[in-house]
Order: C-alpha cells, then structure tokens, then sequence
C-alpha cells in the first residue's frame, strides 16, 4: 500500500487511519508522549515538499514547531530541528544515544540555522532518543 496512492490531497486521514496504516505502536507512544509533555494537539496537513510530499503531522506550541511526523505505510519518520546554539547540548546528549542516531546527527550537515534531522522512528532507544532531541527545543509543560 502507497501512503500518497491511499491518501492523496483529495482524503485527509483522520489520526486514527493515520495510526492504522503506519501500524506501529512507536506512533502512537511518540504522539501520546508529545501531546501530554507539551500539551499541544495534532495539525494533520498536507505538504508539497519533494522530500517529503503527502499528509504530515504538525505539532507547534506558541508558534514554534515542536516536530513533524510524516507517516508511511508500516512506518514513520520524525523531523526534529537542533538549532545552532542547541548542538553544544545535543551532542552531549548523543553521547549515550542509539548509533543510529548519532550516525544520523553525524552526517546531518548544519544548515538554516541547524541540523534538519529526519529520524526513522524504528525502535524503543530511537524513540528515547527522538524525545530527548525534542525536549532540547521545548520546556515540558508544569505537571502542577
């Protein structure tokens, strides 16, 4: 099944389709932990990007992007953006993280004001490490 071919512009999934064909419940823990630490809502939209071209999921809090899901059929990317005064800390970070990870931050080149990473969320350590990037660009709401 093709993502584009099953939800072309014309068929704007619902985050329940949109869980359902990416069948994998890293989605659904990704989403949930986003909307509970930042408490911000799902923006289903469509892009025309070449890179990246079908409907992506936006999560922003004040304006500011928190990330961008972009789902496939069996599988999903994440876009989180380290800016160039967050690197310092997010290789600190990486220290410990999944090689993956640090392979992909490695040969990610800096560029408009950062490193654009495009994280294929396929395991429990790069989902780990996929909230810790977030977290460097977004305080977690007061538990109070």
């Amino acid at each position: 099944m093709n993502w584009n071919e099953t939800y072309p512009i014309t068929n704007q999934p619902t985050m329940e389709q949109i869980a359902e064909a990416v069948g994998n419940p890293l989605w659904t823990r990704l989403c949930g932990e986003i909307e509970r630490s930042y408490g911000v809502s799902p923006r289903v939209e469509y892009s025309r990007c070449s890179m990246a071209p079908g409907w992506n999921v936006k999560y922003k809090k004040g304006g500011r992007a928190v990330c961008t899901l972009y789902p496939n059929c069996g599988g999903f990317r994440c876009m989180v953006v380290v800016s160039d005064r967050e690197q310092n800390e997010a290789e600190f970070l990486l220290l410990d993280a999944d090689p993956y990870t640090r392979e992909l931050y490695r040969n990610t080149p800096s560029g408009m004001g950062g490193r654009w990473l495009m994280i294929d969320v396929a395991s429990e350590a790069i989902l780990r490490d996929t909230l810790r990037l977030i977290g460097l660009r977004m305080p977690a709401k007061s538990k109070n």
